[in-house]
């Protein structure tokens, strides 16, 4: 194997997945230091949502499209995961309500 990423792998969910946190993780300071931490998951889902027309589109027609954007959101969704799990595998959640304070006691 002389390639790493292929048309063919990307054409897989784990290639996908691979490559959105790729790039996401290489260009995200620049989103993050322009627009803030919530854009970073727009951000994620818009590089899916490229990578998915381009290597993954699901047939033509409408089907196709709303197949395409559900199938980027789980992309996103697991690229997003995968690098939570990957930087703090123990981290735990708090609780908080609406005005930030703990409500784990």
């Amino acid at each position: 194997m002389n390639e790493f990423f292929t048309g063919e792998l990307l054409a897989t969910f784990a290639g996908l997945v691979a490559a959105v946190s790729l790039v996401v993780q290489f260009t995200k300071s620049i989103v993050k230091k322009q627009f803030g931490d919530g854009a970073v998951r727009l951000y994620a889902f818009l590089i899916a949502l490229v990578l998915n027309f381009v290597f993954a589109k699901s047939g033509t027609g409408i089907e196709a499209v709303v197949l395409t954007i559900i199938n980027a959101i789980l992309v996103s969704l697991t690229a997003m995961g995968a690098y939570e799990t990957i930087t703090d595998p123990f981290a735990e959640k708090e609780k908080t309500d609406f005005k930030g304070e703990d409500i784990n006691g």
